[in-house]
């Protein structure tokens, strides 16, 4: 199963983002609840002044009917259904009693009295209590409810002052409308914001990531950079991490080469030894010694190569080393009338030791140029897929496909009567194995074999 990378700058940005918004809208909730609040206060307000006008110039009239001597002067208390609207209703034994006076605009509507608003009036005699209720022509009221007793033939009475509350609700939603509008507005420049600020803070972390991929990709050899005081004991650690990976090839460069010398010297003395002797004990000797030098050649040399493939910052130049062995190989085949030509795109790099590219295309050139009629050519660039190829082409007899899968195997010789020990091909094999790279045989251009190595590398 696949798993999702973890990004820490990812992780960042949401989780401020996140917690922006939270606080954002807990914001514009609190403001829209405060702004209601206040617009509910204030129409309590203006209803509370309403009743306390019904309170202060009511009267009896002869038949019966208690009205104020001053009304509300806005015009829409006489006009029905408009939004603005008092009543006065007699106290009735603890109940609401009949309505005594009402505004013109309920015309033959009543405003209802809940049972709970009615008893905080008569627990709270004299102070105003609010409540919500329906009104005429299914309108949303805010009432407010006020008991009082007054003198002469008056008695106790409820001031009722009600108005549509419509309009008070259809402000509060435009004002949490933009409230939204202007807290999201924010919250986008604060989310641009926090993702400056983490990659502004984060830009040493991504500085360190280039350095580290710079050392693995060997255009570097330490971790350089001036990095803030958290950092930077990461940035000596892994210097010495560095410095202790290269002591530990070269140490065990030095143990390679100790116990190749520790070996060859006594199967040297047991070829010497069994040089002179005919006999078939012998015979047997030599060649299983001589079987014996080249696996421990052979082994050595992979683990020394094993031991560099794995050395954090390995790197060295394609062309130095193809100039070279041509240089070489063409003196040592110049009695043979054969040539060798190279090819190199400029600035390759290959990512590993020099010794085991040396190792593996002198291998290869060396078997072009003992089976070449007269021209052998090298040439290296880069792959598509970021891996450099070198390709060593001779103008050979060459080989059937059968032919070049056996020749990939360890040991195996087509030609017993060429020199060499059939371990050559296998050895670049095994060395490009190392490095994650591999060889393919296939049919020359100019007529022999074609050697195709693919390595890991890079252009300068």
């Amino acid at each position: 199963m696949k798993t999702r990378s973890r990004s820490l700058f990812r992780r960042l940005v949401l989780t401020a983002t996140v917690w922006t918004l939270v606080a954002l809208i807990a914001v514009a909730l609190a403001l829209t609840t405060l702004f209601r609040n206040s617009v509910l206060r204030t129409l309590d307000d203006r209803l509370e002044a309403v009743a306390l006008t019904v309170i202060a110039t009511a009267e009896r009239t002869p038949t019966g009917r208690i009205i104020p001597a001053q009304p509300p002067l806005d015009s829409r208390y006489n006009r029905a259904f408009q939004g603005l609207y008092w009543q006065i209703n007699d106290i009735d034994e603890g109940e609401p009693g009949d309505v005594l006076g009402e505004s013109e605009s309920l015309l033959d509507e009543v405003i209802y009295i809940s049972p709970r608003a009615f008893e905080a009036a008569l627990a709270t005699f004299g102070q105003p209590v609010s409540y919500n209720t329906k009104g005429p022509d299914n309108q949303s009221l805010r009432v407010v409810i006020q008991g009082v007793e007054l003198p002469g033939e008056v008695g106790r009475i409820l001031a009722i002052a009600a108005e549509d509350r419509r309009p008070a609700d259809a402000e509060v939603r435009r004002f949490a409308f933009v409230s939204i509008g202007v807290f999201l507005i924010f919250g986008v420049v604060l989310a641009a914001g926090v993702i400056v600020q983490v990659r502004i803070g984060l830009d040493p972390v991504f500085k360190m990531r280039d350095a580290v991929a710079e050392v693995r990709e060997g255009r570097s050899e330490r971790v350089e950079g001036d990095y803030p005081v958290e950092l930077q004991p990461l940035s000596v650690e892994l210097n010495s991490l560095l410095d202790h990976s290269r002591e530990v090839v070269e140490r065990a460069r030095t143990h390679v080469g100790n116990l190749a010398h520790a070996l060859k010297t006594p199967i040297a003395v047991l070829l010497n030894e069994t040089s002179s002797d005919t006999g078939e004990l012998s015979l047997l000797v030599r060649r299983q010694t001589e079987t014996m030098s080249r696996q421990v050649d052979h082994h050595l040399r992979r683990a020394r190569a094993a031991a560099h493939a794995k050395a954090i910052g390995a790197r060295c130049d394609v062309t130095s080393v193809v100039d070279d062995l041509t240089r070489t190989l063409n003196k040592i085949y110049a009695r043979q009338a054969k040539s060798i030509s190279a090819a190199c795109e400029p600035d390759l790099i290959f990512r590993g030791e020099r010794q085991d590219l040396e190792e593996m295309v002198g291998n290869l050139c060396d078997n072009a140029c003992k089976w070449a009629e007269g021209t052998v050519q090298l040439k290296a660039g880069l792959r598509d897929d970021g891996q450099i190829f070198l390709r060593v082409e001779d103008d050979g007899p060459g080989m059937d496909a059968g032919q070049r899968e056996s020749a990939l195997k360890r040991g195996v010789r087509l030609d017993e009567e060429t020199p060499g020990t059939g371990l050559g091909l296998s050895i670049v094999v095994d060395l490009a194995r190392v490095y994650g790279g591999e060889l393919k045989l296939g049919v020359s251009e100019i007529g022999g074999l074609s050697a195709e190595l693919h390595l890991p590398g890079r252009q300068r």
